[in-house]
């Protein structure tokens, strides 16, 4: 199925986590968590398109097209119980999903809002505006290993295109008030990330009529890929799965 990767296939698995990346990224960056995960979850990465094994498909930059297309790409998948996490971007498209399939009838058990504020609170900077200097830069500036590969002129140009895509379809995303999420979420911040503060991430608990919690942990932007296992181990005592 070319939305989703799915490491480890799982056919005994109680429950299936869909994964999104953040802007920029790919499902690649969530394949180390399948060998993490307890056994009874089958994770899915989420892969969009213009990128890594789907950089000859057209990029799209409106989030509320993307989410339906991710939602409607679930649809076969959602036989068990399934949970969304989503870093970044991914956090406010995986709200988007989120909605589409509590609407359709078939809302996710528990959405995980990653390193992000909540969808009614962004922020104004333009990223995407910026040269591709200026561009690499501010991904420099969010951590993680996306900045690296840039220095790069032949990856530069594979990978600028659907970098500066993914900022401008955050930057031009506008929240829609209605349908009202009813499902429990839980915001994940790191304590040094320098584009949401605590009390940001609290802001979560407004769009939901859901159980809300919020976890703060040590690191910056990408505090997941150095705390991956307390994020896995956090994921796993809120959906109430035993770790092994």
């Amino acid at each position: 199925m070319k939305w989703f990767r799915c490491p480890d296939p799982r056919p005994w698995a109680s429950m299936r986590l869909f994964c999104l990346p953040h802007a920029g990224g790919s499902a690649v960056f969530y394949r180390t968590w399948a060998k993490e995960i307890s056994p009874a979850v089958e994770v899915h990465a989420v892969q969009y398109p213009g990128r890594a094994d789907r950089m000859t498909e057209p990029l799209i930059g409106d989030g509320h097209q993307l989410a339906r297309l991710i939602a409607g790409a679930m649809a076969p998948l959602l036989d068990r119980p399934a949970a969304l996490f989503g870093h970044s971007m991914g956090a406010v498209l995986g709200y988007e999903v989120a909605r589409l399939l509590q609407e359709r009838g078939h809302p996710p058990v528990h959405l995980f809002a990653s390193g992000t504020r909540a969808p009614h609170d962004r922020g104004d900077e333009r990223v995407s505006d910026r040269d591709d200097d200026g561009l690499v830069e501010a991904m420099a500036k969010l951590g993680g290993t996306d900045a690296e590969v840039l220095q790069d002129a032949e990856l530069r140009e594979l990978v600028l295109p659907y970098v500066r895509n993914d900022f401008k379809l955050v930057e031009d995303y506008a929240h829609r008030a209605a349908p009202r999420l009813t499902v429990p979420v839980t915001a994940v911040i790191g304590d040094a990330d320098a584009h949401v503060s605590r009390e940001q991430a609290a802001r979560w608990a407004e769009v939901t009529d859901g159980r809300f919690a919020l976890k703060v942990l040590p690191g910056d932007h990408f505090y997941l890929v150095p705390q991956q296992s307390e994020v896995i181990g956090e994921v796993l005592r809120t959906l109430e799965v035993p770790a092994r």
